[in-house]
């Protein structure tokens, strides 16, 4: 029985922005920065940032050497928003709201970095005006945890910290490499397509 619901952030619970966020991080100076950005796994800095090897400001010092510019932290966390691909989707925090009321236990287990969670944990990250770790029982990050999808240690991590089980806990993610990592631990796992409804296909997998 599946009582603990792990979820992907970007592209789960808000639309990822690619082409969106290399403009973003061209307009401050990036100039190959669709060379430099990935879709899924970043490198680079942009990895050191996401596995939490280097601080949000040694990340800005380096962009700011890459930019032949001295960057302030806003245009920083402005660059990395532009990832955000709109406003959040409210029926899919209500979706998640009311997997709590029922009683099921709700997670985050993403790769992200310092810059985008500054946004998620603000009353800035959806209409509500609720940040992200209101609709969790938890939020575990690559940056925090330093250990990157879809490296399986991660996925360990949110197991024992939370002290759930493997054949209890269902995640959901819109990469494949993710999602098959995580069923080799015994997670059940739901790939999903980048930026979809899940509600439907998540109701269905819980009544299987």
């Amino acid at each position: 029985m599946i009582k603990n619901i792990a979820f992907d952030f970007g592209g789960v619970i808000f639309d990822l922005a690619y082409e969106q966020a290399v403009e973003s991080f061209k307009r401050i100076g990036l100039a190959d920065a669709d060379q430099r950005l990935d879709r899924y796994h970043q490198r680079g800095i942009f990895e050191e940032l996401e596995s939490g090897r280097i601080t949000p400001d040694a990340f800005r010092k380096e962009l700011s050497l890459m930019c032949h510019r001295e960057l302030t932290h806003d245009e920083v966390l402005s660059a990395w928003l532009g990832y955000v691909g709109g406003p959040v989707d409210l029926r899919r925090l209500d979706a998640i709201d009311d997997l709590r009321r029922r009683g099921y236990r709700t997670f985050l287990l993403s790769n992200t970095n310092p810059y985008v969670q500054q946004w998620a944990e603000s009353a800035a990250f959806c209409a509500y005006g609720r940040p992200l770790s209101s609709f969790m029982d938890k939020c575990y990050t690559s940056y925090e945890v330093g250990i990157m999808k879809p490296a399986e240690g991660i996925f360990r991590h949110m197991l024992e910290d939370a002290a759930i089980l493997p054949s209890e806990t269902l995640f959901l993610d819109d990469s494949a490499a993710n999602v098959e990592a995580a069923a080799r631990l015994g997670i059940h796992a739901l790939l999903i397509e980048k930026n979809a409804d899940w509600r439907a296909a998540l109701a269905r997998r819980l009544v299987s």
